[in-house]
Parts: C-alpha cells; structure tokens; sequence
C-alpha cells in the first residue's frame, strides 16, 4: 500500500538504498505498479543484468567515468529487481543478499578479517581463495571438478574457467608450446578437412580451436574476453580511418577495392604507433 511516507521517500534525492527499494516495490505491486515490472520474472530479466554488466565494463574499458556512475546505477537496479522477486516468492530479500556476500568476503579474506598472516604475494593470496572456494564446493556437495561452472558465462570466459579447474587437478598441457603445437594442427586440419566434413563437423571442429586458443589466453596469463574485445576495437578503429581516408576522396569502400583500401589500413596503423610514440 502507497503511504505518505512511501511517497516522501520515493520523491527524496537523497533517499540513497531505501530509496530505490521502496521504488522497485511500487513497480512491483500488483495493484497499482507498472504493468510491464509486474509481468516480469527471474528469467526475463536475467538478460537485462547481462547486457548491464557489460555496459559497465565497456564504459570502464573507454575511460568514460562520466557514464559509469550511471552504468553501475543501472546494474545495481537488476539485483534490486532480482531481490524485489526473491522476497514476493519467500526465496531471500536485499538484506539476505548482502549478507550472504558479506560473509563471504569475510570468510574469503582471513588475513584481512581473522588471524592470518597479510605477509603473502598476490599470486599465493590467490591460491588461497582458490583452496577456499574448493572447500565450499565441497562442502555444498559439488562432486565434478568443472561442477557450478557457470553454463551462462561468455563462451570464452567459460572456456579458461573449465581449463583452471581441470589444471588444478594436472589435467593441462605442462608447456606453453604445447598448446601453440596444438593449435596450429588444429587450423591445418580444420584447413586441409573443411570440403570433405559435414557442417556440423566443421563447426565442432572450430570450435575446438577456439577452446585451445582460449587455453593458450589462459597460459600467457591473459582475458581472452578482454583481449578479443581491444581487438573489435581496434578493427573498428582502423576501419573507420579508411572510411575517413575514402570519403576525403569522394569514395565509400564499395566504390574501392582490397588493394586499396589495404593501403589505408595500413597508413592507418602507421599512424596509430606514430601516434603512440609520440605519446611516450
């Protein structure tokens, strides 16, 4: 029920958590919320949290600090909307959530909130909190090793997540070379097979090769998410220099050829390092 009170709040710029609780309720409320927020469930909004977390990363990844306030604004509301349904369904409230967080930052950071030492590198304060998370999956009756790993995470981010798991058990290539060896022979097959296998088997088969090209991200200590990402824009980058360096000329790319447009991504980049080295 809407209350003087409910509305002082819903209307108060410095409302901060309440605030916005008290506003997802009113969307929420069968009788006099918004039609679209009260149809809603778990499942439909689950892609909207998704696509937020990404417009977060993507505002950190462009610098763009004038956004991000916004775009975590905006991710914040999605556990708002999530915890707003938990606690009409009786499953857990906003409250529960941060408290179940907050004990497992507590238990996860002894060395910071108990009794053990903080004299540690990051590297072994990471295989601590790895060596903590396995007990917790034992003690949550996880028996796979690759058990909880997330099917909903980007495929490559996926890919290193189930790596990790099986390495940590010795189930890895122990040299990095290995994996290179392995990827090669797997575009030469994929290469010299593609007219003599079956579509599906084409598509397995590259997919394989991505899996060992996430896996050697994951031996050069690297994101392949993240890496794959600076590489979408980079290609974005240069490509709009030879659309700028034809439109100079009166022409759009389909008026060019390859030949041509490869000599402007070429300047393109020669000016990008120019540009990075004057910088230095």
């Amino acid at each position: 029920m809407d209350t003087p009170d409910s509305d002082a709040l819903v209307h108060d710029p410095e409302g901060g958590m309440p605030r916005l609780l008290e506003i997802m309720r009113r969307l929420r409320d069968p009788e006099t919320g918004c039609p679209w927020d009260i149809e809603q469930d778990f499942a439909s909004i689950a892609p909207y949290t998704i696509e937020e977390a990404y417009e977060v990363a993507d505002a950190i990844e462009r610098a763009a600090w004038g956004e991000l306030e916004g775009e975590l604004g905006d991710l914040l509301l999605q556990t708002v909307y999530h915890a707003q349904m938990g606690a009409e369904a009786g499953l857990f409230t906003f409250d529960s959530i941060a408290n179940a967080i907050s004990d497992k930052m507590v238990a996860r950071h002894p060395h910071v909130f108990g009794g053990a030492s903080r004299d540690k590198s990051a590297e072994q304060q990471t295989r601590d909190w790895e060596a903590i998370k396995a007990a917790e999956r034992a003690d949550k009756a996880a028996h796979g090793v690759l058990d909880d790993v997330a099917v909903a995470l980007p495929a490559l981010t996926r890919a290193v997540k189930l790596q990790k798991r099986a390495a940590r058990v010795g189930f890895d290539w122990p040299e990095i070379g290995q994996v290179v060896d392995k990827i090669a022979e797997e575009a030469h097959e994929l290469a010299e097979a593609r007219d003599d296998l079956t579509e599906q088997e084409v598509f397995e088969e590259f997919g394989d090769m991505l899996f060992v090209i996430a896996n050697l991200a994951r031996h050069l200590k690297l994101d392949p998410e993240e890496a794959l990402r600076a590489a979408n824009a980079k290609f974005t980058r240069r490509f709009n220099a030879v659309e700028a360096a034809l439109a100079a000329k009166d022409k759009r790319p389909e008026d060019s050829n390859l030949e041509e447009m490869d000599a402007l991504w070429e300047a393109a980049k020669r000016a990008e390092r120019a540009r990075g080295k004057l910088s230095e």
